[in-house]
């Protein structure tokens, strides 16, 4: 069975009294070129297991499978479940966890799989799970890639420079933790139904914490802080985020001390940056 050919995947969900529900971001691939492309950009091979977020119909689940030494692939929506039964039948290094992955312990899961040289994690996002899913990933610290495919609004956030109007806070705790890339985009046609929004493929790689960082709660809380207010300069950001701690005449004295000129933005600083005025503050408190 081809599961990107459109009628194929129609006769199929029809077989199984299947409905798209819209709660859940649920829209299946219908071109065969993606799921193909993220298999090959997850890193699979024969001694990787990979933890795959939503299998869908199992057209991803595939790719991988083909590739990986274990998937084990994670769906919410119990309707899907016998679909994937036929879909992946022959599959013997599948395994299908019913859950939300948002509740899953992903480090234990990994470490039930078999003894294999590396994880992976890889994804067609649902869009209303997307930033929790992707915290939940790179804080779960035990995959050597992370490969998703999420909205493209999303996607550039993911991998803004400062000084973008992308650039945020959820900017700042990606690059912090990994080395994000966006690899290609795919468009609406590619989805059965078709989404309104472009989609893109993000792949991040985990990489060592900031040497400069050496208090990392007080630094993402002044990051925080400083896109609370995004139209605000960032000393008015923090002042109204750290007022009852820090008066707002150290906050100013201690952006003078780091280099920032007085009407500075939040999006305007790079992590090392965040990092300098994250321990100017921190000595304040």
């Amino acid at each position: 069975m081809d599961l990107c050919d459109m009628n194929q995947i129609k006769a199929l969900l029809a077989r199984h009294g299947f409905r798209f529900s819209k709660s859940m971001g649920q829209n299946f691939l219908i071109a065969d070129w993606v799921p193909r492309e993220i298999a090959k950009a997850s890193g699979a091979h024969p001694d990787v297991g990979v933890l795959e977020i939503g299998p869908g119909i199992g057209c991803l689940t595939r790719e991988l499978a083909g590739r990986a030494g274990k998937v084990v692939s994670v769906e919410l929506d119990r309707s899907l479940l016998p679909i994937l039964e036929e879909t992946l039948a022959g599959r013997d290094n599948v395994e299908i966890v019913s859950g939300d992955i948002l509740k899953l312990d992903i480090r234990q899961m990994t470490r039930d799989m078999p003894r294999l040289s590396g994880f992976a994690a890889c994804a067609n996002l649902p869009y209303n799970i997307t930033t929790p899913a992707i915290t939940a990933l790179i804080e779960a610290q035990c995959f050597f890639a992370i490969t998703v495919m999420i909205q493209k609004e999303v996607a550039q956030r993911v991998c803004a420079q400062p000084g973008t109007k992308d650039y945020g806070a959820f900017s700042v705790f990606c690059q912090y933790h990994t080395a994000p890339e966006l690899l290609f985009e795919v468009p609406p046609d590619c989805f059965l139904p078709a989404p309104k929004v472009t989609s893109g493929v993000v792949r991040m790689v985990p990489r060592p914490a900031p040497p400069e960082v050496d208090a990392p709660q007080h630094f993402f809380q002044v990051v925080k802080a400083a896109f609370a207010l995004r139209r605000k300069t960032l000393a008015n950001s923090l002042s109204a985020a750290l007022g009852g701690q820090i008066p707002r005449e150290e906050i100013a004295l201690a952006m003078e001390r780091c280099g920032l000129p007085p009407d500075v933005r939040g999006e305007r600083l790079s992590i090392p940056q965040f990092a300098q005025l994250s321990k100017a503050l921190r000595g304040l408190v």
